[in-house]
């Protein structure tokens, strides 16, 4: 494994166990545009490869089942994962976040929602900070006009406000932590440009480094792209470091999938044998930076 991978797999296992959250990037990754269902023994075959033991795969993938992230199909002695309805939710909303955000039509204005204390709010407050909105006080969510209103918050009294003013900036400033979001990428950069540097002088990884370094890669981006709003370029810094985070994430991503495929061709396996080639979809992420 060359020094720059080994770095970041190095520090991966430094961090608390993301056994779990690890699994469901896999799968949103690699497995959801092959098929979308996958082998215990695929999953055991890509962990060993961190040094992480069966047992402790094996006990993540019953509590995520458990949970309601994955459905479990038994076929004889071997067991079959995919996303259920909950996973696949997650998921859904993910790529619209981290692969192809939509250009921003931002108009100058907010879309101020006030949540009451009726229904499910711990649903509703999940589900609005997943779908980017921020939060300047209890039960007060904000986000640029036009971001799409999930349902759990249907009930919400929703205004519209401007942020041309100090008012509106000052808004702007207390519903998202931008200085922890900006240093979350200034980390990602760190730990991911030496791989990009290594491979830009034509240097080749194998293939299982390479489904290593891409999911290692995925994880370490969605955990900071999916607290990043995505706020129009003209409310951001002008040395706003999301922008080289994700041009960084997208070269490196396409230098990665073909080698990163062909693992999945040797080792990948579902219920009715090899795991199918992949959708159309996975050559369209990233496809604002060609």
């Amino acid at each position: 494994m060359p020094q720059p991978l080994a770095r970041i797999l190095d520090q991966f296992k430094r961090e608390p166990s993301r056994t779990g959250s690890l699994v469901v990037t896999l799968f949103g990754d690699a497995i959801v545009p092959r098929g979308g269902s996958v082998g215990l023994g695929t999953l055991l075959a890509f962990f060993a490869m961190l040094d992480t033991e069966g047992g402790v795969v094996r006990t993540a993938m019953s509590r995520l089942a458990s949970d309601g992230w994955f459905e479990r199909e038994r076929v004889g002695r071997n067991s079959f994962y995919r996303l259920a309805d909950k996973g696949r939710e997650t998921f859904d909303t993910a790529v619209r976040h981290l692969y192809n955000p939509q250009p921003s039509d931002w108009t100058g204005r907010f879309e101020l929602l006030l949540l009451g204390n009726g229904g499910n709010r711990d649903s509703a407050r999940e589900a609005l900070r997943a779908a980017g909105f921020g939060s300047p006080l209890a039960g007060v969510w904000v986000a640029p006009s036009g971001v799409r209103v999930p349902v759990e918050a249907a009930g919400a009294i929703r205004l519209e406000v401007s942020a041309e003013d100090d008012s509106g900036r000052r808004l702007l400033s207390e519903s998202w932590p931008l200085h922890l979001t900006a240093d979350a990428y200034q980390r990602f950069l760190k730990t991911f440009a030496p791989l990009r540097d290594w491979l830009q002088r034509d240097e080749v990884l194998s293939d299982a480094d390479a489904f290593t370094a891409r999911i290692l890669l995925i994880h370490h981006y969605r955990r900071v792209v999916l607290r990043d709003p995505l706020l129009p370029g003209s409310l951001l810094p002008a040395d706003w470091p999301g922008t080289p985070a994700r041009q960084l994430c997208a070269d490196l991503y396409r230098r990665l999938i073909p080698a990163s495929e062909q693992w999945l061709d040797r080792n990948g396996v579902s219920a009715v044998g090899p795991l199918p080639p992949a959708s159309g979809e996975l050559g369209l992420r990233f496809d604002d930076q060609r």
